[in-house]
């Protein structure tokens, strides 16, 4: 450790962040999760607010029945939404995942594509909403379609945008520091 006190796993993140700020596209399809089952990113916005996935169906990505594996289709959703919405609701904002859910509609064969988009009004939303309550749920929702522009399965993602001067309030009766810390010992 150096005097500025950076460890070298925040010399990595640092490195990380970065790159991902730099070459977005690149990263995302270096990162071996994605890579490893297909998932492809063929676009990404100057901006940050449209992004184009795909995914072929390949022997490492298919179910019992030859079809898509759920968990590969629900693989493709699961960052870009937070990453997009992180980006671009503002300085004074961070963006958390709070949950998702997939919703199947038919069996997906051949290669999948997902386009995700956020809005100037979705965003503005977003500020408005976590200026008011310090924090907000915001639900997203994304298709996911076939080559013929079939619905394959409907994706939606709970992201918590906070302010970032937002401190949760504290139940009464608990102490600001060192809460709990005696009944642990």
């Amino acid at each position: 450790m150096d005097s500025s006190g950076d460890t070298p796993s925040h010399w990595l993140r640092r490195l990380l962040l970065a790159l991902i700020e730099r070459f977005p596209r690149l990263v995302f399809n270096l990162y071996p999760p994605y890579w490893g089952t297909g998932i492809w990113v063929r676009e990404i916005s100057p901006d940050g607010r449209s992004i184009r996935v795909e995914m072929p169906l390949r022997f490492y990505n298919l179910n019992y029945y030859g079809t898509h594996f759920g968990g590969s289709l629900y693989a493709m959703c699961d960052p870009f939404l937070v990453w997009m919405a992180d980006r671009n609701v503002g300085p004074g904002y961070r963006v958390f995942d709070k949950g998702g859910t997939i919703r199947f509609r038919r069996p997906g064969r051949g290669r999948v594509r997902v386009h995700f988009r956020l809005t100037d009004d979705q965003l503005a939303a977003m500020r408005a909403a976590a200026d008011r309550d310090g924090k907000a749920d915001v639900p997203l929702a994304a298709e996911i379609v076939d080559a013929a522009g079939e619905t394959v399965a409907e994706v939606e993602k709970l992201l918590q945008v906070r302010r970032k001067d937002f401190v949760e309030p504290r139940p009464p009766g608990v102490p600001a520091t060192g809460a709990g810390r005696a009944d642990r010992r």
